[in-house]
């Protein structure tokens, strides 16, 4: 495992032993709502462009980051680290790994997490031109769409639908105020 990734069970140490280890959760706020870790704050991964130099500025010691898997978390890691900010791991498997070992974890209103939304959204859209297709052929090409994108997804680990519905209401914070909580947190470890 490289320095820059740590897995579950080291984080749950952390977080019992040092009080300022900070978990960073980079998933959509729909997703942080339905379940996160105690004492974690949620900067979604979509936002972090927005607020990229104030995050390295006041970043005052490591942060973890955390997402559902892993992925979203490993391309946070690589704008904060384009930006100058070094002192960052990823939890290896993300909520995922935490809640396989019966870590605790603080629970909300339930939500869809963005990688349920992609698989109804493309599953949705490949039915549709299916069925489509038996009214008007050539709409069966819309489905082979849908796959070469799922497809390239997969190769380039990379999700353009995932991204597109990040960005959707439903998956945004309530306010801007939960931003800035988080950022606040940030900057009051210095």
């Amino acid at each position: 495992m490289s320095d820059h990734v740590i897995d579950a069970r080291s984080v749950r140490h952390l977080v019992e032993t040092d009080p300022h280890t900070l978990l960073v959760d980079v998933r959509t706020p729909a997703e942080y709502e339905s379940s996160h870790i105690p004492g974690a704050i949620n900067l979604p991964l979509g936002r972090v462009d927005a607020h990229l130099e104030r995050i390295v500025a006041d970043a005052g010691g490591r942060l973890v980051l955390v997402c559902q898997s892993g992925n979203r978390a490993v391309r946070c890691q690589g704008k904060l680290t384009a930006a100058g900010l070094d002192d960052t791991v990823v939890m290896d498997g993300g909520m995922n790994a935490w809640e396989a070992q019966g870590a605790p974890v603080e629970h909300g209103r339930r939500r869809w997490a963005l990688e349920r939304q992609v698989r109804l959204v493309a599953g949705g859209l490949v039915l549709i031109s299916v069925l489509a297709s038996l009214l008007w052929p050539p709409m069966v090409a819309a489905a082979g769409f849908v796959g070469a994108g799922l497809v390239f997804a997969a190769v380039t680990d990379t999700c353009a639908m995932g991204m597109a519905l990040s960005r959707l209401p439903y998956n945004q914070p309530r306010n801007d105020l939960d931003i800035e909580d988080s950022l606040a947190r940030i900057a009051a470890r210095r």
